[in-house]
């Protein structure tokens, strides 16, 4: 088992202190918390071992799992891996693109293995239907949520949005070419309602919308491909992929065909994938154990996790931002 040390015991570092405590992939040491009066409570009411100081974790476990403010991920991920630990960090990445690169330096120097905490790609909706989508040339992914104030103090696309830049990545194959966005501020310092046009090399096209001042949760993308769609519902963990062949010379009762100006016939058919319930987020690091223990890539490579954060800040930096 692979001793696991955790940084930030907040809402998500809760989460990911109960669920590496649980698993048989990993030895709980322990954790840490910049606030104390935090970490001891922390530790009082669920039994954690609190270490007051970074370091004397850090020297304990092979691996530590950073659920900090984004601010301090590079700091701690650098900190981590100059003593020859590997890190999973929370998404995003850092901070900045300047700080993702340093530890992909790092990472390659101290011969280490790093994970990013994109939990989407762990979804058994996506799960189930990634090997389907195949070029895909047109994406819509909406991505909305109710109002919290947590996580209100960074841009929605650094948020919320992110997880769809990464899922769209992992599967176009391609070089982005041109990002158009805008975003509007409604309560916020930062944008609360962001839209982006991602062109990439290939020609596909990938349109995200991302809110968090939301009637209703949402979390849907649509992968349109050549003789077949895609839909993913990220919330409800279901996915479905509506396929074209051709139509047979001598279609059924039930059958649905359709017919394009030339003549020429297409038969719709539907296909609902297993879904299999799980626990993303336990999913996520136990594949990390995995890519350790068996020398392989992880599944969100630090590289991928800095492509992601790349194309965030490019939508960023494209707002034409307008305050309501």
């Amino acid at each position: 088992m692979l001793k696991v040390g955790v940084l930030g015991a907040g809402h998500l570092g809760k989460i990911h202190l109960r669920l590496l405590n649980e698993s048989k992939k990993y030895e709980l040491i322990g954790f840490h918390d910049a606030d104390s009066t935090n970490g001891e409570k922390v530790s009082a009411e669920f039994g954690y071992t609190y270490f007051k100081n970074l370091d004397d974790l850090i020297n304990a476990v092979d691996v530590i799992d950073i659920v900090t403010p984004t601010l301090s991920h590079y700091e701690c991920a650098k900190k981590s891996i100059e003593k020859g630990k590997h890190v999973f960090i929370e998404k995003p990445i850092t901070h900045t693109l300047e700080e993702a690169k340093s530890l992909l330096a790092l990472e390659n120097k101290y011969g280490v293995k790093g994970q990013v905490g994109h939990v989407e790609r762990f979804n058994p909706a996506f799960t189930a239907v990634k090997n389907a989508i195949k070029q895909p040339m047109f994406i819509e992914s909406h991505r909305l949520a109710e109002f919290n104030p947590r996580g209100t103090d960074v841009p929605v696309v650094l948020d919320l949005m992110i997880h769809d830049i990464d899922a769209i990545l992992s599967v176009v194959n391609s070089e982005v070419k041109q990002i158009n966005a805008s975003g509007v501020s409604v309560i916020s310092q930062s944008p609360d309602i962001a839209n982006a046009r991602i062109e990439f090399v290939n020609g596909c096209v990938a349109n995200l919308t991302a809110s968090r001042i939301s009637m209703k949760n949402m979390r849907k993308s649509r992968f349109f491909q050549k003789d077949a769609y895609i839909s993913v519902d990220f919330l409800e963990k279901k996915a479905e992929v509506v396929k074209m062949k051709e139509a047979p010379k001598e279609a059924g009762e039930f059958d649905m065909i359709l017919q394009n100006a030339e003549g020429i016939k297409k038969q719709i058919y539907f296909e609902n994938p297993s879904i299999e319930t799980n626990n993303a987020i336990l999913d996520e690091l136990e594949s990390f154990a995995d890519a350790i223990n068996n020398d392989t890539i992880p599944v969100v490579s630090l590289k991928q996790g800095t492509q992601a954060l790349e194309v965030a800040l490019q939508i960023i930096a494209s707002f034409n931002t307008t305050t309501l």
